[in-house]
Formats: C-alpha cells, structure tokens, sequence
C-alpha cells in the first residue's frame, strides 16, 4: 500500500473508471486534484511569553454540490497528503447520502495534549483568522475531527463571527448547543451507522441476538456504537482503545467497561477478560467487525486472518484497497466509511440548515430526519454493488461519482 493516503485515494478513484460512462469519464478530472489548498502558519504566544509558530492547512476539494465541508484535525501527523485525502473522501461521503455540500479538510500540525487551553484557545482563533476569507456557511463549513471538539468550534465561531461583526453560528458544525449545535450532533455518527448495521442484517436475514461483535476504538463512535448495539440485544465481545483491547467470548458488560474507562482511563484493566492488543482484536472470532479507531487498520498483511462475516466502518478510512480486494474475495462485505459514518456529516448538514433558519428541532426530530437517509442510501449502494458486481466501497464511489458528475455537467 503507498504510504501516502492521497494516492490510495487516487487508485480508489481510478478503480471504477471503468462503472462511469464513457462520455462522461473526462470529468474524473475534476477530482484528481483539490480545487484550493490553503497553507497558513500560526503564531501563537505561548503561556511562558515564548513565540511559537505552526503549520495549518485547508484543503478544499469540490464544491460543485454545495459548499465545501468537512472537519479540522489537531495532530502532528496532519500532513498535506492526509488532508488532501479526507477532503476526496468528504466529497465522496457527502454525495453518498445525497447531501448538498463538497468536500474540504483541515489540520494544523501539533500535539494539542501538550498546549493548555489557553493556547489551545489562541491557536484556533489564530488559524481562523489564517482562514477567515476562505470559511463561512455559504463558502466552506468546518468541523470538528481529531483532537478537535465542540469548544474549539465555539471559539471559531466566535472569532469568525467577531471578525464580521455579527453573529454566523453556521460558520462551523458540531458546536456547543448553547451557540446554535444541534441535539444529537455527539451520537450522530453512531447512531447512522447503527441503522446501516440493522439494514445490513435484515438483508442477510441475520438474528441480531446472535450475533457477535468486536469494536476497535472506545472514542466518541465507538462507545455509543457498544451501548447501541448491546441494548438491541446484540453481544458484544471485544472492545478496545488506543492501549489495548479485552475480550470475552461469553459477551461484555458494555456500561460496565463504559463506567470503567470513565474511572480508569482505559479498557484494559477491566476485570475477568482477555488482554489482547489492538492488532490481535481484529482478528478476533466474531459476526461483525468495526473498525472505529484510525485509518489503515486492515491490510493486506492482516486480511486473509479477519474472521468477521461483515465490517462496518465507523473510522475514516480503516481498510486499504490491498485488503479490500482480498476480504471481497473471501466473501466478507465491507460497509465502507463513506456510508456506515456519514451520520455525523448529516447531521452536520441538519445544525447547518438550522443554523441558516435559526429554528431548532428536538432530538427525535433530528433521528426521525436522519433514519431514512441512512436507510435509503445504504439501498442506493447495496443495488449499485448487485448491478455491477463491486463491492460496496466501489458500489458507494459509483453513487457519488455520479452525482458529483451530474452536478458538473449542470453547472457547465
């Protein structure tokens, strides 16, 4: 697998060239490179008084379905090819379930546990102000992603907004509900990708009561996916975080290890399991299989040992195509990213529609809105699979292509 993420996402593109019309394959050309990529650096006055500076990034890919959007990600490994990568798939995973946004990605390189909040809070009002004449609700709308959260949004929002002079709550998404976020906004990403789960086991014909599942990734996705599917009576028998995982073929107490992790800070002194590493959970016996850590988790190396019957994705880009090929030869369905998480971008989509109204629905509004076009696009990308014989990473890129195309096409 190349080592840069942008050319694995190239090679995705180029994998189902062949699906797209003929007349109209010269679009692809659109999305081989990003519309504007955005280098900025941040100075920012240190609690000490000492001066330091760092690298920030927007990378806007397509906007020909709407504004661009897509989230910001504080890591040291937040280089150009990552973010040219999460800004493709952003456009691909919001025109997957049909909603009017393009694709961007942000980063700055830094370790923010090693900042207090008051830097923390200086960086991001610097990067705003880095960024400030390329971001608002109509151009481009951020979110939070990695080591990013409803307080930093709050602190763009506010930046942004005192730049203009007025309040422009949908500048950014995923913020605090007490300046304009959405209810529902923290389980989204969860709670979308547990209707794909219930429509992928209705499809197989499948009893959810017997049916094993191993999550790798006890974050914001991960943890609310465990309760999710334990309440509806699924085991759960493997759970993990960045220090390792436990198991226990009999089935996990979920709001016990919740509890745990809240006191301990991780999974693995949990009492009465099995201490495995996050390496070995993935090959864990089991039904289900999600991924819901960091990218590039199963590959080549590793997907001929994956005993799971189908993974759903919950991280952005878990599986490399090398693996891909492999579990779709062994017969394991993949749920790809761009469909089993895009809860979270849609209702992104929601607190931007009622930010621009400012009127704001109850929770229950937000699901009983959300259910159906998670269910409807996983029927899009479930037929395009059996009609072309793809698997549903290919099936979800040949949806959106072809949206992305038609826009295109219209706007010429």
């Amino acid at each position: 697998m190349p080592q840069n993420p942008f050319k694995n996402a190239l090679y995705q593109l180029k994998s189902i060239e062949e699906f797209i019309p003929e007349k109209d394959r010269q679009y692809l050309a659109y999305l081989k490179q990003p519309q504007r990529i955005l280098q900025v650096s941040i100075p920012v006055k240190m609690d000490d008084g000492s001066i330091k500076v760092y690298e920030g990034y927007r990378v806007q890919y397509n906007d020909a379905r709407g504004p661009f959007k897509g989230g910001i990600r504080y890591h040291l490994q937040a280089d150009l090819n990552e973010v040219k990568a999460l800004a493709f798939w952003m456009a691909i995973k919001c025109a997957t379930v049909n909603i009017p946004f393009g694709g961007a990605k942000g980063g700055v390189q830094v370790d923010p546990k090693k900042l207090s909040a008051a830097e923390l809070e200086r960086l991001t009002r610097g990067y705003t102000r880095a960024i400030k004449d390329f971001i608002g609700p109509d151009k481009d709308v951020p979110a939070p992603d990695v080591y990013t959260n409803p307080q930093i949004m709050a602190w763009i929002m506010d930046e942004f907004s005192q730049i203009k002079g007025y309040n422009v709550p949908g500048v950014v998404t995923g913020k605090p509900v007490e300046v304009g976020g959405s209810l529902g906004r923290d389980t989204a990403t969860a709670q979308g990708g547990f209707y794909v789960l219930e429509n992928v086991v209705k499809k197989l014909k499948l009893n959810p009561k017997k049916l094993k599942i191993v999550i790798q990734g006890f974050g914001n996705a991960g943890s609310v996916m465990a309760e999710l599917v334990s309440q509806a009576g699924y085991q759960v028998v493997g759970l993990s975080d960045s220090r390792g995982g436990i198991y226990n073929d009999k089935g996990l107490d979920v709001k016990a290890v919740i509890d745990h992790k809240k006191q301990e800070g991780t999974v693995t002194t949990f009492p009465g399991v099995k201490i495995v590493t996050n390496k070995q959970l993935l090959e864990l016996p089991c039904d289900i299989l999600m991924p819901a850590a960091l990218e590039n988790q199963i590959t080549k190396e590793n997907a001929g040992r994956i005993k799971a019957r189908f993974i759903l994705e919950l991280a952005n880009g878990p599986t490399t195509p090398e693996a891909d090929q492999k579990l779709f030869k062994k017969g394991i369905i993949v749920v790809p990213d761009v469909l089993a998480n895009a809860g979270g971008v849609t209702v992104s989509y929601f607190e931007w529609v009622q930010n621009l109204a400012n009127f704001y629905w109850t929770k229950e509004d937000v699901f009983k809105k959300l259910k159906p076009i998670m269910i409807k696009s996983f029927e899009k990308v479930w037929k395009t699979g059996q009609d072309y014989q793809v698997d549903l990473r290919q099936a979800a890129f040949i949806v959106a292509l072809s949206r992305i195309i038609q826009a295109i096409k219209v706007r010429e």
